[in-house]
């Protein structure tokens, strides 16, 4: 007859209840002893393990034959290698030179459109001219005023010198002398307004002259002939002209704030432009924010792009920032990294006689990435690891490294 002991008993019980548990709804109140339950049965297996291990090297004293029967397994050699850790990330490209065209003064009536969408246009070139004709006749009135204030003040001077040289000769009144003088200096006054004015009502008209006010291609062209263009209008998306000069793009992309002491101006980050065609590329980042985004508790970081026809702005991109590298480490695939109430283990093929055994070799972790984890401690450099066959296996079992 079989016979099971108490801490068999208790396993199989702890399970049944476990899943018995499970089915229900459990409250927030059966938190704590869900998880006391689950280190429990933990215990209880370890248990087991350990039993079974024990019960089946005496097994193979007392039947050599069984200890015939190997453990198929599949093993790889731990070699030294470059492992690098990354933060994956989405980001987009954006231009560094981009700029949305808007009128200097209060805008008007469009009278010429002098340049199409795709255009490449220089700094300071004209883009639209606006209607002119009241700010012209303004311009037109205040240069009259100007030139008959010239004309009246240089009368007043002549008159004014002419009064002076009597004076100095003891002819006529000092009276006439000390008026001329007070004309001359009013008419001055009023000039120098004038002159103002002129300046201002030329600056009017050169305000219907709407300018580029950076170097690059005309990437949006919503304007026509007859339709009113402001300030107001030229902020409104879809409503305005958008120049956009890309021989200085970049890659924006959020960072999440627990990466904050990881992320440094200067950082290495891998960027792949999404279907642009061309290979990822490793840049640095520029620009790493200085402030935590309230709402979305990330902070945004900037790396440089090369010049490339195929970049444009807005392109999503993959972003993918080296925060840990090591170029001389040991890694093993993550899924052969198993854990028990001691820690991390993984199971070594190791030569014993003319035959290979399995054997429990305990490990301490490091970073984890694309399936791969560090070992820190615990492994060297043509240790054979277990990488497929490694949960049937046991200390001292035997083992044989097929494909």
């Amino acid at each position: 007859m079989k016979k099971y002991n108490s801490s068999s008993l208790f396993f199989l019980f702890s399970v049944v209840l476990l899943m018995s548990c499970g089915s229900g709804n459990e409250s927030a109140s059966d938190a704590k002893q869900l998880r006391a339950q689950i280190e429990q049965v933990k215990k209880e297996k370890a248990t087991l393990d350990a039993t079974l291990r024990d019960l089946e090297a005496r097994l193979a004293k007392v039947d050599p034959a069984s200890a015939q029967a190997a453990l198929l397994v599949s093993v790889d050699t731990i070699r030294p290698t470059a492992f690098t850790h990354y933060i994956d990330l989405q980001g987009h490209v954006d231009a560094e030179g981009m700029a949305y065209v808007a009128p200097s003064g209060m805008g008007g009536v469009v009278k010429s459109v002098l340049v199409k969408n795709g255009q490449r246009v220089s700094k300071g070139q004209t883009l639209l001219l606006l209607d002119d004709a009241m700010a012209r006749q303004s311009l037109t009135a205040a240069q009259q005023q100007l030139n008959i204030l010239s004309a009246r003040l240089s009368q007043a001077t002549t008159i004014y010198e002419r009064y002076q040289n009597l004076w100095k000769q003891n002819i006529g009144a000092e009276i006439s002398v000390i008026n001329a003088k007070a004309d001359v200096d009013a008419l001055s006054a009023q000039l120098k307004a004038a002159q103002a004015q002129v300046a201002m009502a030329q600056e009017q008209v050169n305000m219907t002259r709407v300018k580029a006010e950076i170097s690059g291609v005309i990437d949006e062209l919503n304007v026509k002939v007859g339709e009113m263009f402001t300030p107001q209008a030229a902020a409104t998306p879809g409503m305005g002209i958008r120049i956009v000069n890309s021989s200085k793009l970049k890659v924006v992309t959020a960072v999440p704030e627990n990466y904050v002491t990881l992320v440094k101006q200067g950082s290495r980050a891998e960027i792949q432009i999404t279907e642009s065609g061309v290979p990822a590329f490793v840049s640095t980042l520029s620009v790493v924010g200085a402030a935590i985004n309230a709402n979305t508790r990330s902070f945004n970081a900037e790396a440089a792009l090369p010049a490339n026809p195929l970049y444009k702005p807005n392109q999503s991109a993959k972003v993918r920032i080296i925060d840990y590298q090591n170029n001389n480490a040991l890694t093993v695939p993550l899924n052969t990294v198993q854990q028990d109430e001691s820690g991390s283990y993984v199971y070594l093929a190791v030569a014993k006689g003319q035959q290979l055994v399995a054997q429990k070799q305990s490990v301490v972790t490091g970073a984890t990435y694309g399936g791969l984890i560090e070992i820190k401690t615990g492994l060297s450099s043509g240790d054979l690891i277990i990488t497929r066959g490694f949960q049937d296996a046991y200390t001292g079992q035997p083992v044989k490294a097929v494909q």
